[in-house]
């Protein structure tokens, strides 16, 4: 499949977008091993 650099830029574009409005960790590529740490009370 060949992925021009116009589609990758916009992609990137957009992502960084999605990530200041909802926060980090609101994207999460495929196949990505990311572990979250969360707080919370009995």
């Amino acid at each position: 499949m060949i992925i021009n650099k116009d589609k990758i830029a916009a992609l990137e574009v957009a992502m960084r977008q999605i990530e200041k409005q909802f926060g980090k960790g609101a994207i999460m590529k495929l196949g990505s091993n990311i572990s979250f740490s969360t707080l919370c009370r009995p």
